[in-house]
């Protein structure tokens, strides 16, 4: 799929071993069902996204949630204005950083996000 950020997404990709919450195949996957329910992608352009997808999954470190994961997230929840998922996927990064994300890339497209993450010390890249 083709948007703004894609370029630049693909460039950081081939530059940053991806880790990723357990969720992100299935936020990637919604994108491509909305885009083709929406008429953005035709079911060809939908059937190629998700054959990337699938390759791509096998590529990233996933962090699994747990009860620790679960309870940084609601402490995220407090701090910061966050969604759910966007807490989960926060302490999903914190986790995998052990609590030092200075000196750590936090790469994102949600300004709020964005800004919880840099106030953290993450070095956030947003697209």
């Amino acid at each position: 799929m083709r948007e703004p950020s894609t370029q630049r997404a693909r460039a950081f990709f081939r530059q940053y071993p991806p880790v990723v919450w357990w969720a992100t195949d299935v936020e990637l996957y919604s994108a491509i069902a909305r885009s083709l329910r929406f008429g953005s992608i035709d079911t060809s352009e939908a059937d190629s996204a998700t054959a990337a997808l699938d390759r791509i999954r096998f590529n990233w470190r996933e962090i699994v949630p747990d009860d620790d994961l679960r309870n940084m997230a609601r402490n995220l929840l407090d701090r910061f204005p966050l969604r759910a998922a966007d807490s989960l996927q926060l302490a999903a990064a914190l986790t995998w950083c052990d609590n030092r994300p200075p000196g750590r890339t936090f790469l994102c497209g949600d300004k709020r996000l964005a800004q919880a993450a840099e106030a953290l010390g993450f070095s956030v890249i947003l697209l």
